[in-house]
């Protein structure tokens, strides 16, 4: 039988909502990439874990997205599923001075409720454009912060779709990775451990974070945020402002004026566009400072068959 009708079928009969043939420029920030086979907004770990079991019984793709801030999906078409976490999968509770989230919780949505019972030490997330999930996927940071420095819980399901519940340590990240990244395991929610605060001291400081990237950064235009990891010895929107590539173009693709670790989608760009960016700024900079940029923004596209 046809996989999309037997995908299809199992959804019917387990009742679970799906969107065909949706263009995925609607689910990410650069608003970019062509139409997938399916994208289902997920409600529950039982969705997830019976999606998955079929999925792989199938041999049918399948990725977990959250606010699709870090992500270009290709122009072509994703053949395979998506599960969205973002949209209903993002319950937020307050416990003393922890806070448990599902990985669909927004990350600035969370600083705001961490700010409410006056706990301190998530604001340099604020502003951050991404789930608690995605933020503990690849260790995100800013502001001398990061993500590993208060999370201490997390469930998740391994690549058998097993439940797991481990408690972490900072050891357990580095920069811009954890033990998730570039794996098939699904983050399902998170405890983080604050500290008690004062309330106006909070709301300051997360303002004042936030008024420094609408100052610095290109927030009018959609983007991935930072393109590019931070290079050993020195930051990669210095080299690329040193390359002269401020304005560079690629069809609707430009390196932000404003900041230039931040490649934009100034003008109706494809993916195409933007993909073309990032390898001549890559090549640019590595003939010009001898510093090779990784990409921190993950490209998803078909495995070749």
């Amino acid at each position: 039988m046809n996989k999309r009708i037997e995908f299809e079928n199992f959804c019917v009969q387990h009742e679970i909502s799906t969107f065909k043939d949706l263009e995925m420029s609607n689910y990410t920030t650069l608003k970019l990439g062509g139409p997938a086979w399916y994208v289902i907004e997920i409600n529950n770990i039982e969705e997830i874990q019976l999606i998955k079991k079929e999925v792989e019984r199938i041999e049918l793709p399948m990725l977990i997205l959250g606010n699709g801030s870090n992500v270009l999906f290709k122009d072509k078409v994703y053949e395979g599923v998506v599960l969205v976490l973002a949209r209903n999968f993002k319950y937020v509770e307050v416990k003393g001075n922890k806070v448990v989230a599902q990985a669909g919780a927004n990350l600035m949505d969370v600083c705001e409720v961490v700010c409410e019972h006056s706990l301190t030490g998530l604001e340099f997330a604020y502003g951050i454009p991404g789930t608690i999930g995605g933020a503990i996927y690849m260790n995100a940071g800013a502001f001398e912060g990061e993500i590993k420095d208060v999370v201490k819980e997390i469930e998740y399901l391994d690549e058998d779709g097993t439940f797991h519940k481990i408690q972490v340590t900072p050891t357990d990240f580095s920069y811009r990775k954890s033990m998730f990244t570039d794996t098939h395991k699904i983050i399902l929610s998170v405890v983080l451990e604050l500290e008690q605060g004062d309330f106006t001291e909070i709301r300051s400081l997360m303002d004042r974070y936030l008024q420094r990237r609408k100052d610095r950064q290109p927030l009018e235009y959609p983007s991935a945020g930072s393109v590019f990891k931070r290079p050993e010895g020195n930051y990669a929107s210095a080299l690329i402002d040193q390359c002269g590539l401020k304005g560079k173009m690629c069809g609707g693709a430009m390196v932000s004026e404003k900041h230039a670790g931040f490649l934009i989608n100034y003008n109706q760009a494809t993916s195409n566009d933007f993909i073309d960016l990032i390898e001549y700024v890559q090549q640019d900079v590595k003939n010009k400072t001898g510093y090779e940029l990784e990409c921190e923004v993950k490209i998803i596209a078909n495995k070749k068959k």
